[in-house]
Formats: structure tokens, C-alpha cells, sequence
């Protein structure tokens, strides 16, 4: 409240107040004060000795709401004193609000705590007004019966502070009570539809039952509400449009447990009539009925009708609005309208506005602070001067998620001057960048030694600027190319790796040129010494190049990769179980086709739909069919003998095998395909399905020993897999358990893997997963039985952070033996992902 006062003071001389009056200030007085000085309240009031003000008039009312505003005084009242004929003083009363020093919070676990003191803004200095006191405790009150606690009491008591003027300390006492479940939901009027029925369709309100451990049998009202908007749209979908909830009661029993009960009147069932389309001048009436899919005598669906005239859920969704959006029919407009009702039919007519064709006009991208302009308008479905198309934006928003330079959660289109007029509109798509350089520094003991890894991947770099001091900051980022460095040592083996790729090999095309150079060196352990014995060795060294094409089609989601390999395996006196030859090189030149189609929503760390599918296939030249070497008699071959401890001259099967695997022989055909579905909110649901085989092209070569299938445990690349192996993860069993020692020439592996996140900042991506999972190694076709294998199950967690890649922790119980002809379980695995996803 605001009180002006005029004062004829005792013992001084003073004209008469005049009411509208313009007066000078001659002075300011501030009392009340116990914290503030008086410099600085006048200096928040914008007020000046000497100023000219009018009472009453606007400038005291400004000052007196800035005044009120900061939100650090409980009352303010101003006075007029000493009135002259043409100045007066003004005094500025002011309540301090009481400022906290303490807060002590009970009826809390410790670990919740400063939870509730952040969500309440109850930290030390902060101003207690009425207001702010009332809504905390609004807040916690709240927050609790949200969780099922509708008995919660908060008491929040202040005390004064005797070290400091004007401050108190707080106590807040939080008493839950117990937590308020439903122990039955009961209906009343229901003919059609059993109650048992109709409780299954409130989504997030359900009575309490011991085998449901998914979904809580709290009661919160505003879940309660939504769930009673969702039971009417079910009985609509049934047909049942006139379906209502007379009452809706909530009972607190005697043992605290709720009994909800609905009154419902289901009404008559009704069905579709005739529908008809008018204003229609781009689409015939066929063409728009077959998109919308509804035909006269079906049971009468307002859901449905509503989703195949315009799904709001889903931006691609095929309804009649998308056909028109992704026409150009940017101001479209289609409505149902419901033109007359005979018993049970409904007739129907849907008005269409096409209104003018639409284009876009500018296409602009906001935030891209590192990455390139070009590296994004390349990827653009948006083009200025081509018609307005929906499907266009969406993709565009899905393609510049894919990317991984940005926040896929946060990539947003933004139209602007939309002129229906001029037919023409500007999209302005606002990015946020995330890290897309990754390091990897690992430091542990195994094999007998210390080993020591440091990896380092960048991304979004850019090697046009590699020799410009300029650009590193810390590397030379923003073309969109990608740059892998790995360096992996011990006493016993040293790995080193370079890959390069380039997206968009000539800047006009989406083909893709990669490659990569590896070098490794294992060296034999020395059981008298107990170090590496650098006399026996194997080196391996590769190199590969690929391309790959985004294809149209049958659709641009296609893409057809190839690429040639190189690898050459060199053993120095290196005599294992691995081989049969210790002394000797083999050669490995192969081509490799893949064909793959990747069609995965915005977010590649956590897709919440679509599918990717690759088949591929790597064969080496049929060296058999020109050489004319007839393997089969290789021992009988003196040049392929050697004498045996009896005098005698024997086939010596380590120098057939070098000559088989002189020049490795073999194609392997692989297929992966997943999917991903949306159960609800954001649960999803990931199917996948892999597949291997190792052939020969020559039966009497037989089957390489490299390029071998090994399925069980994390996945994880073995330190020491020098031979090509493929490890495929299988949770719940020890890393490469479920093929031979020798590997497997087939695999096949099936998942089921259900994923809620926690949280999808660009800063950490952090998701919760449980998973059920089938799969085993087998030596060729007349081995494997798909219905033969080991089975799994558990739950992790994946942690998505750019500067490390991804990291997660998995608990799986194999249900099999490792060997199928024993009972016994393998029992509780523990798998840390360093990097890679299943």
C-alpha cells in the first residue's frame, strides 16, 4: 500500500500542499533501514536531490514499482514533508524482508536433501517473503503427492538470527507419511466393455497387484485426468461417441489404500455414413479416400478420423494434411465435419482449403559455431525456389542429426515470413553444437605386462586447414571429415592405427572416400626370462580403400559401399596352437560390397525409430581356378615332406598350409538388420538380428583360419586378435565362449533390448536398458541349429559423452551352459562397453 502524506511540521514554516503541483526535491530521508544504507535504496529509486517531480503523478509510481520489484522489501510507503511553496522533502519508509542464513531440512533421506534445496531456491541470503514462504511450501507439498504421498504435511518454522540484524534460520519439516496406493478400480454402467477392460486403457493409473513391477499403483491427479480423457477417446474408437464419465470417486479405504470408481454411460454404438470431400481441386475424391482409409459402415473412430485427417504424433504420418503439406499446400487446411446423423450413421464431409501453392523462399542455419556452412547446406532438403514440401523439413532435421555435430534434441526449424499471399516462406533451422572429438586414454595390466592405449578421433575435422596455425582450436575442425589416430603398446604387442574419411569426396556429391592404414606386432612370451622374446614374432599390416554411395534408388535412405583390402600377415619364428606353420607369409587381397539402408530418427545416440538394415559381402579372387595346384595331393609332394623321427618321409601339413594360405581364399556374407519402435513416451523398443557365414571356394583348400566368427561376452576387440577375428558380443557369458577355440565359420544372434533415457543433453547422453538375447557359433551349415543356443538377460546403463565416446556397464545372467550338453547355468556375467554399441 502506498500512503502520501502532507505535513505541517511543529515550530517551522510551511505552505499549503497543492494536489498535482509540480515540486522540486530538496531532500531524500530513508528510514527503517536495518541492512541497507541509504545510498543504496536512493540509488535503486532513480531519484536526485534537485529533481522535479509532480505528486501525485507517474514518476513516484515508477519508483515506487521498481522499488517493489527487486523483491527485497515487504512494504514501502513514501511521505511528504517540509512543503515550501516550490520544494518539499521526500521520506522513503521501507520494510526490510527478513534475509535467510540457515535452512535444516527433516523427514528426508541425506541424499535428497540438497535436491530439495535447489528445486526451492532455499539457500543462505535468499529473501523470505509471504509469498515465497507459501509457494515452497505449495512446492514440496505437491512435488510429494505427485509420488503417491497425498498424506504429505510441510511445516516451514523461521527463528531470528542472534549474530546477524534482520536474518532467521529455517527448519522445514516434511512428513510423507506412507505412500497411498489403489487397491481397486471399480465402474459402474459399463454393459459393453468388461471393468477389467476399461482399467487396462488408464494408462498411468493402476490398482495395485504384485506381478505388475512396471508400473506403479500410485495416485496422481494429474495423471488421473489424463487417463480419464483417454478412456473417453476409447470408447470413441470403439464407436461409442456419446460415452461420458458421470462421476468419478476417490475412496480412501481403511487401510489408506484408494478405490477409484467411474460412473460411465456408454451411449449408442454408431458407424461411418457417407463421406464426402469438398473443395478438393488438387486431389480427386478417390485419391484422398484411399489415403484416409475409412469406409461407410465401419464402426464410427473420432481417434482415428482425427489421425488420418492430421497425426499430430507423428510429423511424417501418411494423412491427408501431409499429402497436401508435402505438396506445397503450405496453408492447407482440412476440417471433418460431422452434416447429419440418421440412427446409427454419421455422415460426414471433409472441407478442404488448399489455398495457394507455397515455396520456399530463404533457407538460413543459425548457431553453427564450428562447423562449416557448407558441410550443413549440403546436407539441406530444402531448397530455395522448390515447392514447400513437410517431408523435406523433417528429413532435413533428421539428416543434420545424423551429422553428430549438434545437439539432436535441440535442432529446430523456425518459420518465418510466411506470406500466403506472395505463396512463399523462410526456414531458419537453429543448431547447437556438441563435441564430436572423442579421446580414449587407457592405462591396465594384462597379458603379463602393463599395457597402455591412447586413441584420438576428431570427428568434424578439417585437413584443407591442417598447415593453418590459425585453425587449431585445439585441431582443425568444420569440413565434416573424420580423423582417428590409435596407438595400443605393451612389452608383448603394438598396435597402431590411421583412418581418414571424407563424406563428400569432390564437395558436390554424397560419396563417401575413406581409408586406413594398421600395423601390429605380437611377440612370443618367454617363460624362462618372463618378457617378450622379440626373436619369434607375427606382424600384421594393412591397408584399405573405400567408396561409398548414397544412392536414390529405390530410396535415398540406400547406400552402396565398396572397398579393397590388403593385409599381409608375416610369422618369424613364431610357433603357437594358432597355426601350423610358424615360419611363413600369407596375403589376404579382398574386395568388399555392402549394401545398407539407414532410415533412424534424428538422434543417432538414441534412435526412437525407424530401422537400419546391412547385408555385405568381401571376397577374395578364386586364386584356385588359375593356379592349377591340386591341394588335395599336396602331400604326396616332395616339396611339401619332411622326414619323421623314423627315417620316413611324411606329408608336413605346416608346409601344405602355407602354400593353402600363401594367398588367402575364401567370401564371407554378413546381414544386421534393427529396428527400433516406440512403445511409449520415449520407451524404446530395439529388435535386431545378425548373421555370418565364412565360406571356400575350394573344398580341398578348406576353411581359412582367419577372418573366424567368435560370439560371447562384451564384444570387444581381444588385445591379441591378430588373425582377423570378428568378436560378437553376447551378454551374460565370458568373452568368446560360445565358439571354438579355433572360432566359428557361422554365427547367428538375436536381441530384444528395451531403452528409456535419463537424460539426452549434448553434454551426456545417459540411458537405462534391460535386454533378452539368444545366440551361438557354429562350424559350417550341418552344424547349426538356430533353436540351439545360449540365452541371456539383464539390464545396464549407456553414458554418451563426446569427449569419450560411449561408455556403459552391463549385469546379464546366461541361462545356458557354455557347453549346450550341460544343465547348469553360466550364471551372472559383468560386462564393462568401452566405445561401442551392441
Amino acid at each position: 500500500m502506498i500512503l502520501f502524506f502532507c505535513s505541517t511540521l511543529a515550530n517551522a514554516q510551511t505552505a499549503d500542499f497543492v494536489s498535482g503541483k509540480e515540486y522540486v526535491i530538496d531532500s531524500i530521508q530513508v528510514v527503517g533501514l536495518k541492512s541497507f544504507n541509504k545510498k543504496t535504496v536512493i540509488s535503486y529509486s532513480g531519484l536526485r536531490r534537485g529533481q522535479k517531480v509532480r505528486l501525485p503523478g507517474d514518476q513516484i509510481s515508477s519508483v515506487i514499482n521498481k522499488l517493489w520489484n527487486l523483491d527485497l522489501f515487504s512494504d514501502i510507503n513514501f511521505y511528504a514533508t517540509n512543503v515550501k511553496e516550490n520544494s518539499l522533502t521526500l521520506q522513503i519508509e521501507i520494510e526490510e524482508l527478513p534475509t535467510l542464513n540457515e535452512v535444516k531440512i527433516y523427514g528426508l533421506k541425506k541424499g535428497k536433501i540438497q535436491g530439495i534445496i535447489n528445486d526451492t531456491e532455499l539457500e543462505k541470503g535468499k529473501k523470505l517473503s509471504e509469498s515465497f514462504l507459501t509457494n515452497t511450501k505449495n512446492y514440496l507439498t505437491n512435488k510429494f503427492k505427485k509420488e503417491g504421498f497425498l498424506n504429505t504435511k510441510v511445516t516451514l518454522n523461521t527463528v531470528p538470527d542472534s549474530t546477524n540484524v534482520n536474518t532467521f534460520n529455517m527448519v522445514v519439516n516434511i512428513d510423507r507419511g506412507n505412500r497411498v496406493k489403489i487397491s481397486d478400480i471399480v465402474f459402474n454402467g459399463n454393459e459393453q466393455f468388461k471393468g477389467n477392460k476399461l482399467a487396462s486403457k488408464l494408462k498411468n493409473t493402476k490398482k495395485r497387484a504384485f506381478y505388475r513391477f512396471w508400473k506403479s499403483s500410485k495416485f496422481i491427479p494429474d495423471d488421473f485426468e489424463e487417463d480419464k480423457k483417454g478412456l473417453i477417446d476409447f470408447f470413441k474408437e470403439k464407436g461409442y461417441r456419446d460415452a461420458r464419465i458421470l462421476k468419478d470417486s476417490v475412496i480412501v479405504n481403511p487401510d489408506n489404500t484408494l478405490t477409484l470408481q467411474f460412473d460411465v454411460e456408454e451411449g449408442n454404438r454408431y458407424y461411418f455414413g457417407d463421406i464426402s470431400f469438398l473443395g478438393n481441386a488438387a486431389y480427386t475424391d478417390y485419391q484422398l479416400s484411399s489415403v484416409l482409409g475409412i469406409k461407410k459402415g465401419d464402426p464410427y473412430n473420432g481417434v482415428l478420423l482425427k489421425k488420418r485427417i492430421a497425426d499430430d504424433t507423428k510429423p511424417d504420418g501418411q494423412d491427408i494434411s501431409n499429402l497436401y503439406q508435402n505438396s506445397g499446400y503450405l496453408f492447407s487446411n482440412i476440417n471433418a465435419v460431422e452434416v447429419s446423423a440418421v440412427e446409427d450413421t454419421i455422415n460426414f464431409e471433409i472441407r478442404v482449403t488448399e489455398g495457394k501453392i507455397a515455396s520456399f523462399n530463404k533457407i538460413t542455419v543459425v548457431g553453427n559455431e564450428k562447423t562449416n556452412d557448407h558441410v550443413i547446406y549440403r546436407e539441406l532438403r530444402t531448397k530455395p525456389g522448390e515447392l514447400y514440401s513437410k517431408d523435406k523439413v523433417v528429413r532435413t532435421v533428421r539428416e543434420l542429426g545424423q551429422l553428430g555435430f549438434f545437439d539432436a534434441e535441440q535442432i529446430s526449424p523456425d518459420f518465418k515470413n510466411v506470406d500466403p499471399n506472395a505463396g512463399t516462406v523462410d526456414i531458419e533451422f537453429g543448431l547447437q553444437e556438441s563435441g564430436a572429438s572423442q579421446i580414449e586414454l587407457q592405462g591396465g595390466y594384462g597379458g603379463g605386462g602393463f599395457i597402455g592405449t591412447l586413441g584420438l578421433s576428431f570427428n568434424n575435422f578439417s585437413m584443407r586447414n591442417i598447415f593453418d596455425k590459425e585453425s587449431y582450436k585445439p585441431v582443425p575442425s568444420g569440413d565434416g571429415q573424420k580423423l582417428s589416430l590409435r596407438l595400443q603398446a605393451s612389452q608383448f604387442f603394438n598396435t597402431y592405427s590411421f583412418t581418414f574419411a571424407e563424406p563428400w569426396l569432390g564437395g558436390r556429391q554424397p560419396v563417401q572416400f575413406s581409408t586406413s592404414l594398421s600395423r601390429t606386432n605380437q611377440f612370443r612370451y618367454d617363460f624362462f626370462t618372463g618378457r617378450a622374446d622379440k626373436s619369434q614374432s607375427f606382424e600384421i599390416s594393412s591397408i584399405t580403400i573405400g567408396l561409398a554411395k548414397r544412392l536414390r534408388v529405390p530410396d535415398d535412405y540406400f547406400t552402396l559401399s565398396q572397398a579393397l583390402t590388403y593385409q599381409y600377415y608375416n610369422l618369424k619364428n613364431y610357433f603357437t596352437g594358432l597355426f601350423t606353420f610358424g615360419d611363413g607369409v600369407s596375403n589376404n587381397i579382398s574386395y568388399t560390397v555392402s549394401l545398407s539402408r539407414n532410415n533412424t530418427y534424428t538422434n543417432p545416440i538414441f534412435p526412437m525409430g525407424g530401422s537400419n538394415f546391412v547385408i555385405s559381402g568381401k571376397f577374395t579372387p578364386p586364386y584356385s581356378l588359375f593356379n592349377k595346384i591340386d591341394y588335395e595331393n599336396l602331400g604326396n609332394l616332395p616339396a611339401y615332406q619332411s622326414i619323421n623321427s623314423e627315417g620316413e618321409m611324411v606329408a608336413d601339413q605346416g608346409k601344405i598350409d602355407q602354400e593353402k594360405f600363401r594367398f588367402l581364399e575364401y567370401y564371407k556374407i554378413k546381414f544386421s538388420g534393427t529396428w527400433y519402435t516406440k512403445i511409449i513416451d520415449k520407451l524404446v523398443l530395439k529388435t535386431q538380428t545378425d548373421f555370418g557365414f565364412l565360406g571356400s571356394y575350394n573344398n580341398q583348400r578348406g576353411d581359412i583360419p582367419f577372418e573366424r566368427f567368435y560370439l560371447g561376452g562384451d564384444g570387444m576387440a581381444n588385445n591379441f586378435a591378430l588373425d582377423g577375428r570378428e568378436t560378437i558380443a553376447l551378454r551374460g557369458y565370458p568373452n568368446q565362449s560360445l565358439s571354438s577355440r579355433d572360432g566359428s565359420t557361422l554365427y547367428n544372434k538375436f536381441s530384444l533390448e528395451l531403452r528409456y533415457p535419463i537424460t539426452l543433453k549434448p553434454s551426456a547422453s545417459i540411458y537405462a536398458l534391460s535386454f533378452l538375447e539368444s545366440g551361438r557359433g557354429y562350424q559350417g551349415f550341418r552344424n547349426f541349429n538356430p533353436f540351439n543356443a545360449n540365452r541371456s538377460a539383464g539390464a545396464g546403463v549407456r553414458i554418451f559423452m563426446p569427449a569419450f565416446g560411449l561408455l556403459g556397464i552391463d549385469f546379464a545372467y546366461g541361462f545356458d551352459n557354455v557347453d549346450l550338453t550341460q544343465n547348469t547355468p553360466n550364471g551372472w556375467e559383468t560386462h564393462f562397453i568401452i566405445g561401442q554399441q551392441f
